[in-house]
This record gives structure tokens, sequence and C-alpha cells, in this order.
């Protein structure tokens, strides 16, 4: 090794004393602050709990994952386990205040999955919340908080509407993910909500953007599937997902059982699409970097 540098006129590095005689303290790499996807469309029942719950679980193999409940309905604690009667408190103590995040995060199955529940209390949270100071950013001031360093992704999932919850999860989000059930009327309501994304960009957020459409739902079967799906993409261009989340019974089973796809069925359609959602997902991002 000696001989090489000096043949290239290169200076042989230096030669440090043994470790046991040195003491160095190397610097520590700062940990990149998490990524904030809200989950959102004001029409329920097109996936979007489900795509939340699920994509979070796929990514978890290897990333440390937060999924924050914002929908009163506690749909997604209720999917990863935790059913109402032992929430305790959860997403609307943290945004009243008084409470760190990292007191009310709850473990799941998976050891790099991390859920703030929804309590009860977050059902009357928008008419209570309506007159506090800096209503649109509470999320977002309990996010900025350095608990939240230790994760690489963050998920919200919304309220199946427009309002004050889902208002403050677009404001504490880099992006938004839309869910897109493949039926006509999912046409209109995705619209709405992309318009409500331009929006909140442009006075509250302007960092927002849209993170994609996912299209939910689909069925091979039916010509309508595939006329919707081809309508978004022709409208959206890259913006949908390649990937698209088939009409699945074990889909549809898994949250009864407290379960991500991946632990209730690994071998279903459904796994096999989140899974591919997520390997989307990663090079999606690595691209816009």
């Amino acid at each position: 090794m000696a001989g090489d540098c000096a043949s290239s006129g290169t200076p042989a590095p230096p030669i440090l004393p043994p470790p046991s005689s040195v003491s160095v303290r190397l610097p520590v790499p700062a940990h990149k602050p998490p990524r904030i996807t809200a989950f959102a469309n004001q029409k329920g029942g097109v996936g979007k709990t489900t795509s939340a719950i699920n994509l979070a679980a796929a990514l978890a193999q290897s990333r440390r994952v937060l999924l924050i409940d914002l929908d009163p309905q506690g749909n997604a604690s209720t999917g990863l386990g935790i059913p109402r009667h032992e929430r305790g408190a959860g997403s609307y103590a943290a945004l009243a205040g008084g409470q760190s995040l990292a007191a009310l995060t709850r473990p799941t199955m998976l050891d790099k999955l991390t859920i703030l529940p929804a309590d009860p209390d977050l059902a009357g949270a928008e008419v209570e919340l309506a007159a506090t100071e800096r209503r649109e950013h509470r999320l977002a001031d309990a996010l900025a908080v350095p608990d939240m360093a230790g994760f690489d992704d963050i998920f919200i999932d919304c309220p199946p509407s427009l309002g004050l919850l889902t208002l403050n999860a677009l404001v504490a989000a880099d992006s938004v993910l839309v869910p897109l059930q493949c039926e006509f009327f999912a046409l209109e309501g995705v619209s709405q909500i992309t318009r409500t994304i331009d929006r909140v960009a442009r006075s509250l957020n302007p960092r927002l953007a849209l993170e994609g459409i996912l299209l939910t739902m689909f069925d091979r079967r039916n010509n309508l599937s595939e006329l919707v799906a081809a309508d978004v993409r022709a409208f959206f261009g890259a913006k949908v997902f390649a990937t698209v989340i088939p009409r699945n019974i074990r889909l549809s089973e898994a949250p009864s059982h407290g379960l991500p796809i991946a632990l209730y069925d690994p071998r279903s359609p459904g796994t096999a699409a989140y899974e591919a959602l997520a390997v989307e997902f990663l090079a999606r991002r690595k691209m816009a970097r």
C-alpha cells in the first residue's frame, strides 16, 4: 500500500496511534427529519385507512414509522389491534397540548411501527379547537419536537371530511397521498381534495405537495375500473401510482382481527400489492431528492 502511494506521488497517510491511546469523538450524523404524509380524501370508503395501515406496515420492515390516527372513528387504531376501550389519551390529547407525543404513542405488533391512537375526545375536537389560538397548526406544533427525529416516516390517517382535523394534517404534512376507489363518483372527490391541497399550500403550508394518487379496490373483471383508472392516469399523469390495490376479501377481513394484511395473510394479493406500493413509494422519494 505504501509503495503504491509513493509511486503515484501521493503522500502516505499518517500513522495514527493505537486506539487505546487516543480519545476520539466522532461526529454523530444528524438524523433527517421524518417525512410526513397525510392520507386524505373527503369521500369515505375509498381505502384510505386500509392504505395507511398497510403501507405503514410494509415500510416498517426496514423503516421506523409512526401512524397518527386523526379520524374520530378510530379505524386505524382498531386495525392495528387497539380497541376503543383500551386507547386512553391519544391524538386529541396531542392536539389539545399538555402531553408529549412520546408519552401518547403506543407500540404495535411490528417492532418499527408505532401508533398514536384516536381517543374518544377526538369526536368533539373540531368544535372545541375552533376558538383556540393557532387552531390549524396544533398538530404541526405537536410534531415539531425532538422526539419525532427517531422516525423515518410519519403517516396521518385523516377523517373523510375537509374540516379542521384534516386541515391540521395538511398544515403538518409534507405531502398528501390520495386513495381513489375505482368508481365514477370517486372522480368528483379527487378534484376537490386536490384543490384543497393547492389552497393550503398557498396560504398555510407552502411545502405541501401531492404525493400521489393511489387506485384502490381495482377489479379487473369490471370495465368501469379500467375506465376510471385510464381517466385518472390521463388527467394526473405520473402523479398516479403504477401500483394498484385490488379488491380483495382478505384486505377487508384483516382489520377485524387487528392485523395488517402482511400478518393476517402474507400470501394474499393485498399483501403483494402493498409491498409493491412500498417499493414504488420509496423509489419516488429517492427520485424526488
